[in-house]
């Protein structure tokens, strides 16, 4: 589990193709390592992975046929950043919001515009994503707790402050770039708890949303 809360900026260094996966290098910049071991996870890119090798200031990760396929990892190469964050601890002040590490899709940066000593981005979801997504809610760029300040279809802005751009890889973000995102969970659980007994039923063709609010009361 993670909090969003980026800990230093990595870089690739090496790429080891598989025949369908591959095993990637990173440098960890400023990444406190002293207590990583083999086996932790640390969030790269907001994508949960496993440590498998490590040294003082680098550790390797792989990334399955399933990762590349569902993240903006498929287009990585030498040189690649990545915002880290180790797996969060019970003791530590939860500065972000819960993140599982978990993409559920990529995203598209379709304008930039600086707004006073910010910069606001827009970003398009993939449309399957659009309802988990409401104005001033949250939801994680690239491994980085943000705040959604307006939202347009499946589109949503972000107003960033530069000590965010700055010590995050947003400061390489350009009009096209695709980031990976991972929507509040809490919405995720609750659109199945309303479900009700069709989450039992694989089959059956499920409920509106409209149809699930009007029949937990919420509508008149």
């Amino acid at each position: 589990m993670f909090t969003g809360i980026v800990a230093a900026v990595g870089k690739v260094t090496a790429i080891q193709n598989n025949e369908k996966d591959m095993t990637i290098t990173v440098n960890a910049g400023e990444l406190d390592m002293h207590d990583v071991k083999l086996g932790d996870s640390i969030a790269n890119n907001g994508v949960c992975l496993t440590v498998t090798r490590l040294s003082s200031d680098s550790f390797d990760v792989d990334l399955s046929h399933e990762t590349l396929r569902l993240s903006g990892f498929s287009n990585i190469q030498p040189g690649y950043l990545v915002n880290l964050e180790k797996a969060m601890q019970m003791n530590e002040r939860f500065g972000g919001h819960i993140v599982s590490g978990h993409v559920d899709g990529v995203g598209e940066v379709t304008s930039i515009t600086p707004v006073g000593n910010a910069v606001e981005y827009w970003i398009k979801a993939p449309s399957e994503l659009a309802k988990y997504i409401a104005k001033k809610g949250s939801i994680t760029v690239d491994g980085i707790s943000l705040t959604t300040n307006d939202v347009d279809g499946s589109s949503f802005k972000l107003t960033i402050i530069p000590h965010t751009i700055s010590q995050t890889t947003i400061q390489q973000y350009a009009v096209g770039s695709r980031v990976n995102l991972e929507v509040d969970v809490i919405s995720r659980y609750l659109e199945r708890l309303m479900l009700g007994e069709q989450a039992a039923e694989p089959n059956k063709k499920q409920q509106s949303t409209m149809e699930l609010l009007a029949k937990s009361g919420f509508m008149g």
